[in-house]
């Protein structure tokens, strides 16, 4: 892959919409999550008109609270999951990817747990917190489970679209590679609303 790669969405879309791009600006991904679903059942497709399917993300349970997303292949085979680790909290954002037979694989932390902080105490302010997202832009850490850091998911400042820029720190080996794109195009779908 060409990195650094983008995943680009617009933020006050009725219908979701996420667009993960190469360096060179070659579509890789698109991503429209369906309205009003109680479950999440995600399908990434290699164009926008939806005519190749790449991948599968599906939900285990109707609540977000501890949901597991389990990543499938266009044939159904599984490639991993990955879920928020405990509450959602006001401090940093944590969750866990495991491997397709359900071992624990790799950690995505936030690195910086008072860009959240701040930006929701900012993001109340009324007018003014619309510009959060120029001032507070939180970056996360994808760490293999001995705590080797393998990439770094950022968000850059943006008014009316949300863009995260994915780039490794070190080489992917195998479906690592996958898993840590999976990854992280789950974890920016359900924070997408920040910053």
């Amino acid at each position: 892959m060409n990195y650094p790669l983008t995943l680009s969405f617009k933020k006050f879309a009725l219908a979701s919409q996420i667009y993960m791009k190469d360096a060179n600006g070659n579509l890789l991904g698109y991503v429209k999550q369906k309205m009003f679903k109680l479950k999440e059942d995600i399908n990434v497709f290699a164009d926008e008109a939806q005519t190749q399917h790449l991948f599968n993300i599906k939900a285990d349970r109707i609540m977000d609270f501890s949901a597991n997303y389990r990543f499938t292949g266009n044939q159904g085979n599984p490639i991993g999951a990955i879920r928020r680790k405990g509450m959602r909290s006001i401090w940093k954002a944590n969750y866990e990817i495991s491997d397709n037979a359900g071992n624990h694989a790799l950690n995505i932390n936030e690195e910086n747990g008072w860009v959240k902080v701040m930006d929701a105490l900012f993001g109340e302010i009324p007018i003014v917190g619309m510009f959060s997202g120029y001032l507070f832009n939180p970056t996360y850490i994808i760490s293999r489970i001995d705590g080797t850091p393998i990439a770094r998911l950022a968000k850059q400042p943006a008014f009316m679209q949300g863009e995260f820029k994915l780039e490794p720190m070190q080489q992917l080996v195998g479906d690592e590679e996958t898993r840590v794109l999976l990854g992280a195009l789950t974890m920016t779908l359900l924070e997408r609303m920040r910053g």
